[in-house]
């Protein structure tokens, strides 16, 4: 026989309990998820300022060179 304070997986206040670290766990992955996000927008704004200038670049030395080519 069990006691009284002894909870079973069926016990209401057990899943609670559970659903509580449950959400606790998703809140953290969330925030990770969130800074990870964050993070890589930084970067990806840098790589498409970078690409932009290197495009522009290879504009002017196309047009550099066509100009000596005449």
């Amino acid at each position: 026989m069990t006691g009284k304070n002894e909870r079973g997986p069926n016990d209401l206040e057990e899943q609670i309990d559970q659903l509580q670290k449950q959400k606790e766990l998703l809140q953290f992955k969330c925030r990770q998820a969130g800074k990870t996000i964050l993070e890589l927008d930084v970067i990806k704004n840098s790589l498409t300022k970078e690409l932009n200038r290197v495009s522009e670049e290879n504009d002017n030395l196309k047009t550099l060179l066509e100009g000596k080519n005449e």
